[in-house]
């Protein structure tokens, strides 16, 4: 497992512990700015960090399912599976919201193909009320690929580790940044 370091989030806004090894997407292509999305080096796993208006479902398991749902409408995938929803409470005693979390599976077809890729989907929602905002972490993990870029068992547990410990670290350092 890559050794893990603190980045700064959103001009700082955040903090969170991430693999030191992530390519910063924003060096390679225009990412919005209500967005920070990285990807591991050597495979196709990909950290999206996203600033959303907040949605309608008030309990918690629903809004996490809602943008679940969401993605998988977006990616145009052909099957959305939830695993499991749980919730990381936040016992450190500062202002960031206890992190939703949700593991699930989600085929998505890739390029006009047949055969879907099957895509692992660690997601974290952190519902900052006062500013009626969602913050969503999704980690999107492919284990069956067309086109490689795959991780095994191993690689899967590797990012699992990687997700749950940037969840448990992620600080919100700066509630302006929910203007």
């Amino acid at each position: 497992m890559a050794s893990l370091i603190t980045r700064e989030l959103f001009g700082g806004a955040i903090t969170a512990s991430m693999p030191a090894n992530l390519v910063d997407a924003a060096t390679l292509r225009q990412v919005p700015d209500s967005q920070e999305v990285f990807m591991y080096p050597d495979s196709g796993i990909s950290i999206i960090i996203e600033i959303l208006e907040r949605v309608e479902p008030s309990h918690f398991e629903d809004a996490i399912r809602f943008h679940f749902n969401s993605i998988a409408h977006d990616n145009s995938a052909v099957s959305a599976t939830v695993d499991a929803v749980t919730v990381i409470p936040n016992d450190r005693g500062d202002d960031t919201p206890s992190a939703i979390v949700l593991f699930g599976v989600q085929g998505v077809p890739k390029f006009n193909r047949t055969t879907p890729d099957e895509v692992h989907i660690f997601m974290a929602l952190f519902r900052v009320e006062h500013k009626r905002a969602d913050l969503v972490v999704t980690f999107n993990v492919p284990t069956v690929s067309q086109d490689g870029g795959m991780v095994g068992k191993e690689g899967l547990d590797a990012a699992q580790a990687n997700f749950e410990s940037l969840v448990r670290s992620l600080r919100i350092v700066d509630h302006r940044l929910f203007a």
